[in-house]
């Protein structure tokens, strides 16, 4: 069974930087695109990031590129996202998510395209 956990969350003081860490279990890594998504109460799921099955990330905010990076590591089946110069308005609940990316040329901003979803793991920016 496809199983995400997140973690890596915390709080940050502007500037800082966070790790965001996206393990992946039940299904093979290499056949299947992860996405980074957040989430503020009482607003829709905003589509940061994501990397297909070949390894090639891109970012769809303008505000998180330059500043985000997405990496995948096949030897631990994790997919990170690397957060620096973290500002206030990045605070959100961080989720990750797998869909099926055989032709390794699929990747989505859009929350419906995925069918698996971790937990979530908390970032706040605060000083």
């Amino acid at each position: 069974q496809a199983h995400l956990v997140e973690s890596g969350g915390a709080l940050v003081q502007p500037g800082g930087s966070l790790r965001l860490s996206c393990a992946t279990s039940g299904f093979n890594l290499r056949y299947y695109a992860i996405g980074w998504f957040r989430q503020v109460p009482g607003k829709e799921r905003e589509g940061l990031s994501c990397i297909n099955s070949i390894g090639v990330g891109r970012h769809y905010i303008d505000s998180v590129k330059g500043r985000f990076t997405i990496s995948t590591d096949m030897n631990t089946n994790t997919v990170y996202l690397q957060m620096n110069n973290l500002r206030p308005e990045d605070t959100a609940t961080y989720h990750c998510a797998a869909t099926g990316d055989y032709q390794g040329n699929f990747c989505s901003a859009s929350a419906s395209s995925f069918e698996v979803w971790g937990q979530g793991t908390q970032v706040t920016v605060s000083s």
